[in-house]
Formats: structure tokens, sequence, C-alpha cells
């Protein structure tokens, strides 16, 4: 740099600092370059092996002054003695005093030498304006004369250290033993900082016990300044993870009713606008499994940490960021911190033992900071004790078991507060991860080993149990923002490596009876009714720890009905996955437990099949539903309530498999049963009316499905109420019958108002409200508001793909009419992309005979037409005519709809008498089956007139015209854009829509 330069620039100040003190680093640096200085950063972090008075010299290699950020950190890191710093510093600094000024931001002793900087200026503990003065004191006059309100371009600054973030919550207190791990704080930040927007999202990946979470915990303090919103959520399990991001609703200011479903669709849209904040940070911790959680993570301007266990967070657009044990010098230092009695060498000795494993380290060394065992007869105890649990083995380089280690920390917590023991032998029956406080405390006292007796209504007792585990990091404790009493709404976070090691531990006969106690607290908790989703919040914390509690092995009938009732949530939630894997683990116990035959596996086997159907295997489910009506029907007969209920699941996968009448013969078969067995107004019957009118629907007869469900809707809202989301269910049901027949006012007066109350009853990501809104977005398309449908589609597929997966039966029918509407609005590329896609995930999941196969190649068709390749797509449109006549017959409005297509493409290729007897035969049988102001019906019509006219027949052309827009005036209007494009004499054309049982 010139001499020119550096007056332009300013002279250069070097910061010195050692990382946990970052943040105030960022700070001083912002203020020093407002004032002119240029300013360099150096992050003081010398190895251990390089003598303190070599790296002080290095430090005067820089150009310029030398600001020294100073905290016990600065003099520990290593860590070095104060008697090595004194000599250092007397040697180095004192010498060179007019280089170095130093600032002390720490509340520690410093080491006497550091008077050798001339006086060390204090700046914790006091406000921004004071540390201000203070610091432009200790370097002397600005350089360029600059005031303390002068700004660099405009920018915003980082925030003064002891200011929090304007929205923060659930972040754990810093670790004040925090060591190392430098070099991945500073490529996560450079990470999150080189990432395009939304797409901020790193994964901290590792062993159990390796300090994901404490490293991500040092981000948010060293780089939280740099944001205005730090959000700390639990993700071990989706529910948990739903209501925290809630929660962060009023956080924000944001303006929502009271259900958690409304308050999580608030803050995904205010963090992808980045309103009222843009610079925002979510850490996800916990996260060892993506698949039910990764459609929660949020997008937009701000930044997400995710730790986990799990590598296929790479597979969710994450990037990945492995956490390594510590390294030796780590691993030693932060053992000091921790235990200060141990010195080096015991400490590097007690690493090699442990594996450099920080969870072990930091357990072992807090119970040794306070016992009088040596380290040597600590590590000697680990060797006579190795071959105890082989399979608790961490790593294939960690030469001892976790669960050796842990269980003499267990023996020392059983010497001082053996009730923390027993609690947390309690816990181990439940899941790892977040335990509710509530589930804990609510095991009935009856239920209680002898030892916990009175410990759950004592507070004090409690508190020094949980206090205990909380100190030796066997549990981590968070407090909860729900109502009620503070001490049973907080979270017990076990880590999994801790729960696997107390179970084992355990004797059979101990085991049961925690066993029990937990399927006692968990039949307590039973929230009842699956159907109402207020209790969703309820059942999400129950379903995780049926597996760890021993509940699907159990043989009592309330452990029975827990399960099935938690798997109709689950079902209902939309969280189909999880309810199949949950369901079969059951499966494989209740088997092994009642025997492969019993009646309670059918129908756990009919429930499987319900929620493995809204995946679309719907060849799997109807031979799993065949087999229990076949096995059912023989333990209780043919007429029992369950069989029928599997008969239902039976019409439901002959519907899916386009088997359409069969599924009408047992939908009327079920129902007519019910009528007799339970009566008109029972849930049964009028799901089975609902199921009847849908096979109606999928065959094409709009309007006895119309009549059917406006009854049932009716009565559903009767029975249950208006917002009950079975109601919801014939809301829906319903305004498809009117748009089907064409009345896309009503449908669409109908939907507006369901819509919006899907999304606050259920939540916006919810499948029935996915469904009610693709409804929505196809009224608005029909009523010619196509910028509006337009928008809500692709809205609806990014977020149907996010939640379901891109080959989910809801989402291919979203994406179907995204296509056609994209092509409609000239989008070919895209609009082909998404069609060819959507063929294929129907080819092979359904074949090729299948309608929903054949229609969207119809829709492809019609792609190929407006490219201009004519010929190929003539040759398509007349394939997939005649295929649908073949599945479904002449008269179905799906083979209708193609033949208008078909004859369009006659027409276009000079085939004018093919093309007008097509349109005639196919006006005729629309206005036979669907009625003469059906707009299929008078869509043929203006198709005909066209092909009459080319034929010279202008005379029946005209009159059929005239018939044909006078009936689209009567139906939709003389302003809607059938009538106006009819008038236009543009030819219309059909798109085909798979259509949701």
């Amino acid at each position: 740099m010139t001499a020119e330069e550096s007056a332009v620039r300013g002279p250069r100040v070097t910061v010195s600092f050692a990382g946990y003190n970052r943040a105030w680093a960022a700070w001083i640096g912002d203020r020093l370059e407002r004032q002119g200085w240029q300013v360099v950063f150096q992050r003081w972090d010398p190895p251990a092996e390089v003598p303190l008075d070599v790296a002080l010299r290095d430090l005067l290699l820089v150009e310029g002054r030398i600001l020294v950020v100073l905290s016990d950190w600065y003099f520990k890191l290593g860590p070095r003695t104060d008697a090595e710093w004194n000599a250092a510093l007397r040697a180095v600094v004192a010498p060179n005093a007019q280089r170095f000024a130093a600032v002390s931001v720490g509340s520690q002793p410093m080491p006497s030498a550091t008077a050798a900087f001339g006086g060390t200026t204090e700046l914790w503990g006091i406000g921004a304006r004071e540390a201000e003065r203070r610091l432009t004191h200790v370097l002397g006059a600005s350089p360029g004369g600059a005031s303390s309100s002068s700004t660099l371009g405009g920018r915003g600054g980082p925030r003064y250290p002891h200011d929090q973030p304007l929205v923060w919550g659930g972040v754990p207190r810093r670790n004040t033993r925090f060591t190392g791990r430098e070099v991945t704080l500073q490529q996560v930040y450079d990470l999150l900082q080189a990432s395009e927007p939304g797409a901020g999202v790193i994964t901290l990946l590792g062993m159990s016990g390796v300090g994901k979470t404490q490293v991500a915990a040092e981000y948010v303090y060293r780089f939280g300044s740099e944001y205005d919103v730090v959000w700390w959520v639990p993700a071990d399990q989706r529910g948990t993870l739903r209501q925290r991001l809630a929660e962060l609703a009023p956080a924000l200011g944001l303006t929502t009713g009271p259900e958690y479903g409304e308050r999580l669709r608030a803050v995904g849209d205010a963090l992808r606008r980045g309103d009222p904040y843009s610079r925002w940070l979510l850490v996800l911790d916990g996260a060892d499994d993506p698949e039910p959680i990764a459609d929660l993570v949020p997008t937009g301007s701000g930044h997400v940490i995710i730790t986990s266990q799990n590598r296929e967070w790479a597979e969710h657009n994450a990037q990945v960021r492995e956490v390594p044990v510590y390294d030796r010098e780590e691993s030693i230092a932060f053992t000091r911190r921790r235990a200060p009695r141990i010195a080096p060498d015991e400490a590097d000795r007690l690493a090699e033992a442990l594996g450099d494993l920080p969870l072990a380290l930091d357990q072992t060394a807090g119970w040794l900071s306070d016992s009088t065992m040596s380290v040597d007869e600590y590590i000697a105890l680990l060797g006579n004790g190795a071959d105890l649990e082989v399979g608790l083995r961490v790593a294939a380089d960690f030469p001892m078991t976790y669960y050796t280690a842990f269980s003499i920390l267990l023996n020392r917590l059983r010497e001082t507060v053996p009730e923390a023991v027993e609690l947390l032998r309690l816990c181990a029956f439940f899941a790892p991860g977040a335990i509710p406080v509530q589930l804990v405390r609510g095991v009935p006292a009856a239920s209680l080993p002898e030892r916990l007796a009175g410990l759950m209504d004592d507070t004090l007792r409690w508190n020094a149990a949980i206090g205990k585990l909380v100190q030796y990091s066997v549990i981590r404790w968070e407090a909860t923002e729900e109502e009620g009493d503070p001490e049973s709404t907080g979270t017990i976070h076990l880590h999994r490596m801790v729960h696997a090691t107390v179970r084992e531990g355990m004797s059979r006969s101990d085991q049961e009876v925690f066993s029990r106690a937990v399927r006692r607290s968990l039949s307590a908790a039973n929230p009842g009714r699956p159907s109402d989703t207020r209790r969703w919040s309820r059942f999400a914390k129950v379903v995780p720890h049926l597996d760890a509690s021993g509940a699907l092995s159990s043989r009592d009938a309330e452990m029975h009905r827990l399960i099935f009732s938690c798997l109709s949530y689950l079902y209902l939630a939309g969280e189909y996955v999880a309810g199949v894997q949950l369901a079969t683990r059951a499966e494989q116990a209740w088997k092994t437990v009642f025997g492969e035959d019993d009646p309670l596996v059918w129908d756990l086997a009919s429930q499987m099949a319900t929620l493995m159907r809204a995946t679309g295997d719907y060849a799997a489910t109807e031979r799993i539903d065949r087999r229990v009506i076949e096995r059912l029907s023989v333990h209780r007969g043919p007429r029992d309530l369950t069989v029928l209920r599997a008969e239902e699941g039976l019409s439901a996968d002959l519907s899916g498999l386009a088997r359409y009448d069969e599924a009408l013969g047992v939908c009327q078969d079920v129902l007519d049963s019910y009528l007799e067995l339970v009566g008109e107004q029972h849930p049964r019957t009028l799901n089975a009316r609902h199921n009847l009118a849908a096979a109606m629907r999928m065959l094409g007869r709009y309007a006895e499905a119309l009549e059917v469900d406006r009854r049932n809707l009716q009565a559903r809202r009767d029975l249950h109420r208006p917002r009950h989301n079975l109601s919801l269910t014939s809301e829906n049901a319903f305004a498809l019958d009117l748009r089907l027949l064409g009345r896309y006012g009503e449908a669409l007066s109908v939907l507006e108002q369901s819509v919006e109350t899907h999304r606050y009853t259920l939540g916006p990501d919810n499948p029935q409200t996915l469904t009610a809104e693709l409804n929505l977005a196809l009224c608005h398309l029909r009523t010619g508001d196509r910028g509006s449908a337009h928008a809500r589609l692709g809205s609806l597929l990014e977020r149907a793909e996010r939640v379901l997966g891109d080959t989910s039966p809801l989402t291919l029918p979203i994406a179907t009419c995204y296509a056609f509407v994209l092509r409609a609005h000239g989008s070919l590329d895209q609009a082909r992309a998404i069609g060819e896609r959507t063929v294929k995930h129907y080819r092979a999941r359904l074949g090729d005979a299948h309608p929903f196969t054949i229609g969207t190649l119809g829709n492809h068709a019609l792609v190929l037409r407006a490219a201009g390749e004519r010929q190929q797509a003539l040759l398509l449109n007349e394939e997939c005519l005649a295929d649908m006549t073949a599945a479904l017959g002449p008269d179905h409005p799906w083979t209708l709809g193609i033949a208008l297509n078909a004859s369009a493409g006659r027409n276009l290729e000079g085939d004018l008498e093919g093309a007008a007897e097509l349109s005639r035969d196919t006006g005729r049988r629309a206005a036979a089956f669907l009625g003469p102001r059906h707009p299929m019906h008078l869509s043929c019509q203006i198709a005909l007139a066209t092909d009459l006219r080319g034929l010279r027949q202008r005379q029946e052309a005209d009159k059929i015209e005239e018939e044909a827009l006078a009936g689209l005036i009567a139906t939709l209007g003389s302003q809607h854009v059938h009538t106006v494009t009819a008038r236009s004499r543009v030819r219309p054309y059909w798109d085909f829509e798979p259509l949701l049982g």
C-alpha cells in the first residue's frame, strides 16, 4: 500500500482477540472503522507447542497499532499459566508499549504483567456509549477526526455485545468451559455468510456426545450480534419442533389466532419474507431423523443450524459440517477447565482413556473435580470394567465403552442423591431426546417404584434430583413457555447414549417396573379423540414414547386403544410414513405376543392399510384388506363393524386401482349394512355415505354425488361441528361436485371460507388443507381468474412436495394441474417437464392402463400441439382416446374430454369429416350423460360448429354455435372466459384432472 493510499484509508490497527470474544472484536472493529481506522482482525490461538514470547513477537510483524482484547480466555488458551504470561508480557510487550494497547472485556482478574500495556481499559459491564468513549481514549484521537456517529456507506454495525438480539428464545446458557472448535466455528460462519438467500442451512454432524449442541450454542454467542432474531428449537420430535416454531409468532409480533397451525404458517411466511426481520438464526437441535421434520426447516434470508447424527441431511439441501472428537490439546484444555485440580499429564491420560469424547470428558471430569479419587484410579476402574458392555463402544479407536465410564458416574450419584438415579432410570423408559415433564410427573403414584414414592409431589426433592442430573450433564433441562406449574411444564433432554447406557445397566425385573410405570403415564395422558385437532399437540408428545416404554409389547387393552388412537392421529395429521413405521413395529410385536392370527393383529393390519393407502400403494393395501376381511370374518362374522371398516378400505383400494364399478358396489353394500346395524346418523354410516359419493364421482356421476354429499354435509355438521375435520371433508367434496358440474361460482363461494377454516383448524400443510386448496385454485381457474390459479398452484406444489414428497397421491394431481396452467400461460418448457415427470410417476405406480396415466398423457398431447408437434400430438391423442374408452367406456367424462381434444387434432391435420363426426358423437354422449347445459356438452357443440364451418355447412354451424353460446351465457355468464373465447371462435380444449377419492 502506498503512502497516499494509507493516508486516504487511515492508519491500521490490528485487533487481536480470543475466539470466545469474537462479538466484542466485531463491535470494537466497527467502532474504530467509523472513526477512520483501517481495522485488521487476528484471532489469537497460538499452538500449545509455540512459546508465548514467540507468539507475541509474531504480532509485532503486522503494520500499525495492536489492540489486544483481553479476557481470561485470551490468557488461558492452551491453557497457559499466569507465570508464563507474566514472563512473556515483560519480554515482548513492555519494550514495545507504543505499539500495543489493550481493553478488558472479562470480569476475571488479569495477570499482573498486563501493566506492560500501559494500563488496561475496562469495557466489561458498562453501556455502549461509555464503552465507545473509553475505546476512543485508549487509542487516542480519531485519525480522521470523524465522530462516533459517522457511518460507512450508511450500513448498520454489529450489536453491542451486552445487548441481546431483539428476539431471543430457548438458547442454552453459554458454556464458560467451551474449548477449541475455532476452525469449525469459523467454517460454519463462512459457509452461512457465503450461502445464497434461502440456502443458508448447515448441519453439524457427529456421533453422540461429540459436542454438536455446544458448538451451535457457542456460534450463537459469538456471532449472535449479527442477527436480530435467534431462536433455539429442540428438533428431535416433529410435534415439539412445530410447537416451538409456532411460539416464535408472538415473539415476532405476528398477529395470529391461538391455533398453533396458524402460528406456524405465519412464522414460516415471516421468515421467508424477512419481515419484520431479515437477519435471523434458527438452531434445530437434536434433529437425528430428517424425514419427519425436513419440511419444517424455514427458508429465507436468514440462517439455520441443525445438529444431528444423521448424514441424510445432505439429501435435504443442507450443507454438512462434521464435528469430530476433540484433538488432544482441546481435550486437555477442556478437562482442566472442568476440573482445575487435574494436572496436564493426568488430563492427557484421561483423554486417552475416554477417546477425547467431549460428553464423556465433561461428565467424568466434572465428577472427578468433586471426588477424592485420582485420575489413575479412575482409569484403572475403566480398565477393569471394559468388558461389561462391549456393544456400547462409541468408536473403533475408543478403547473403553461409554457404558463403563457412565456406570461409575451413576454409582457416585447413587451415593449422593439416589433419587436422581431412580428418576434417570424412569426417564430411560421414555424415548431419548425431549421428554415432557408432564409425562414424567404424570406417572400415577401407585405405579411408581418405592424409591421414587413422594418425589413427584415434593418440589424440593424433585429439584434436587433434577439439579444433580443437570450438574453432571446427564440430562439437559429446558423450561417451556406453557401455562401451568413451571415445575411441570419443562422438558428433560436425555442423550441417546445416556438413555441406552442406563437401560442396559438395569436388571430385567427393574426394567419391567419402570417400563410399566411409564406405560401408565402414557395411558393417563391419552388425549382421547384423534379427530379433535385441538388434541393433536398432546398426541405429538405421546407418540414418540410408545416404543421405548414397551407399549407395543403390552397385553394391556388400554395400551392397545392408545396405539390405535395414535395411529389415527398420525393419519389425520398427514404423518403417513411415521404412522406406517409405528404400525409395522406394533404388528411385529403383536404377532410375537398374541400370535399371527389374533384378531387384534388383523385390526392393526387394517389400520396400517389405511396409512399405506395414503402413500399410493393400492395393490398392497388391497391384498391386506382382503386378507383382513377374510380372517376377521372367521373370528367375528361378516357383519362385524371391524369387518365393515376393512371393506370400506377395500373400496378405497379398488378406487385407487381404477376399478370404479367394483368400488361403488362395495360402498353400497357397506352403507346398507351400517344403516341396518347402527342407523342413519352414526359416524360410520356418514363415512360410508361419503365414500359412496366419492365412488359415484370417480364414475362421472357428478349430479348423484352432489346430492349424496349435500345430505352428508348437513348431517356431519349436525353431528359434529362445522369446523370438525369430517365436516370440512364433506364441505370440500360438496364444492368439488359443484365445480365438476360446471357450477363454478357456487363452488368458489363454498371454498373461499372453507379453505381459511382448514388452515386455521388443521394447519396449512395438512393434506386435507392442501386438498381443499387445490379445489379452490381450480375454482379460480374455471371462473376465469387464471393468474390467481397459476400463483396458487405453484405455491401449492412447492408445499406438497416439501411435506409429502413428489410422488404422493396428492402431490401428483397438484403437479398435473399446475402443468396445464403453465401451458395455458405459455410456459411450455416448464409445463412439459412437470407433465412428463408426472406421467412417469403414474406409469410406474399405477401402470399404463390406469386412467390417471392415460389422462396425463392426454395433457402431454396438448403440450405437444402447443409446441407445434401436431402430428405427434394427434397420434398420442388418438391412442389416449382408445385407451380411456377401453378403461372407462365411451360415456365417461374423461373419455369425452379426450375425445374433444382428439377432434381438434383431426381438424388441425385436415381430417374435417373425422373431426365433425367425433365432435357430434362426443356432444351427443355428453348431453345424455352430463346434461345439455354442462360445459362439456357446450364445448363439444362449439367444436362441432368449427368443424361444420370447415366443411362449409355454415347454416347448421351457425345454429349450433348460437345454441351453445346461449347455453354458456345462461350457465356461466356473458363475460366468462369460456363464453368470450367461444364467441371469438377459439376452439375449446379439455384438461385432465386426476380426482382424489
